[in-house]
């Protein structure tokens, strides 16, 4: 193999964000490592996703994954020598390993960090888990929700009566892909000073516990109540919630300061018919009071009345809504790609942007054009596709 040719691979646009130049090893998983792979992906990083034959999600058709879009994919099958040997030597030339599996798993396949690192010690192995590599829990299963219920997360999270999931953003998306992310990133830093590259053990656990630092502060404080719906940010707050409007639709109430409250009250007519703002005994009069003046009119017809104050009262959109909404449309916050609206890439830079780099790619569906781009000859990935060890589908 050639680890320096970077042709593009036909299907995926060429890189033109600010990780041009970097090569990415993914090796497929669910949720957080796929979102982190396609976040490099859109940030310019050169992304190969590594799945097994027959592989794919298990909750979306092919083709439909949104998280599997902007890179290319390889089917090999890791369990196979060659196959094992073929991914050790992609990772020769690579800066990243994105791997999802469980604690153990990479190292009874022969590709832990030992034996990736010894052959290329400038690698960043970045490791995504819900319980981290190590502790009591490390070897089990679970999911968002149960990485958020150790953390406390969950218990801050609904209404009084119990707990609500935050669907599946608090742990894998934001306690989990961006913090692995940030520690890549890190890692790539730091090796433009010491040469070297190193484990990233990103834990959804870890990294959704870190999410809630200013409330486990202030409850260190006296500042916040350990329980659902009796403080300040958590629905407790009749100026920091939502409401119900005469259409069954909702606005989210967000005036937190003291002169934003006073542009809320203005709007909604009650001016000095309400006590102090954080008298925390009268909140369920000024709840009740405000909800039955939201009740009176349509979600649609109080986000115009509000429009363009500092009341912070905005509508609460359905996904379907949101990519039509004017504010998100002018900044192009969603973006149609291959016929699909979707969210685009974040965060936005000046001189070297990101974009949605192709559809979502399937198992094998780049498997000879990927391996190509990174090096692989003709013939050999030939040899391997006829012994089972590679895998193509060329129907998607």
């Amino acid at each position: 193999m050639d680890p320096a040719r970077t042709d593009p691979h036909p299907d995926v646009r060429p890189a033109a964000g600010p990780l041009r130049g970097v090569r990415v090893v993914e090796l497929a998983g669910l949720g957080p490592g796929p979102y982190a792979g396609m976040l490099l992906a859109e940030l310019g990083a050169d992304v190969l996703r590594v799945d097994r034959p027959g592989g794919g999600s298990v909750f979306m058709p092919p083709g439909r994954e949104l998280l599997h879009r902007s890179r290319p994919c390889a089917a090999v099958d890791l369990k196979h020598p060659e196959g094992r040997d073929l991914v050790l030597r992609l990772l020769d030339g690579a800066d990243v390993l994105v791997e999802g599996l469980r604690p153990g798993v990479t190292e009874r396949l022969g590709l832990g960090p030992d034996e990736v690192l010894d052959r290329n010690p400038r690698l960043v192995y970045a490791r995504m888990t819900g319980w981290g590599q190590s502790g009591p829990r490390a070897a089990e299963a679970g999911h968002d929700i149960n990485y958020l219920g150790l953390t406390g997360a969950l218990h801050a999270i609904g209404p009084a009566e119990r707990p609500v999931p935050p669907l599946n953003i608090g742990a894998d998306f934001g306690g989990g892909s961006l913090f692995l992310v940030v520690g890549v990133l890190a890692a790539l830093v730091e090796r433009g000073v010491s040469g070297r590259g190193q484990v990233v053990d990103a834990a959804m656990v870890d990294g959704a516990s870190s999410l809630v630092t200013m409330v486990q502060g202030m409850l260190g404080a006296g500042l916040w109540t350990d329980r659902r719906e009796a403080n300040l940010l958590d629905g407790g707050a009749p100026f920091y919630t939502t409401y119900a409007c005469s259409d069954g639709r909702h606005v989210a109430v967000g005036a937190l300061e003291p002169q934003f409250h006073a542009r809320l009250l203005e709007g909604l007519g009650l001016t000095g018919r309400l006590g102090a703002q954080h008298d925390v005994a009268a909140w369920p009069e000024h709840r009740r009071l405000m909800a039955e003046v939201f009740a009176t009119r349509t979600r649609d017809e109080w986000a115009a009345s509000f429009a363009g104050t500092d009341a912070c009262v905005t509508p609460v959109l359905s996904l379907a809504e949101a990519p039509h909404d004017p504010h998100l449309a002018a900044r192009q916050s969603y973006v149609e790609a291959d016929g699909v609206v979707q969210p685009g890439p974040a965060p936005r830079f000046s001189r070297t942007p990101g974009a949605v780099r192709s559809a979502p790619r399937g198992p094998g569906q780049d498997t000879r054009t990927a391996l190509a781009a990174w090096g692989v000859e003709a013939g050999e990935v030939q040899r391997l596709l006829d012994g089972g060890v590679l895998a193509e589908d060329a129907t998607r």
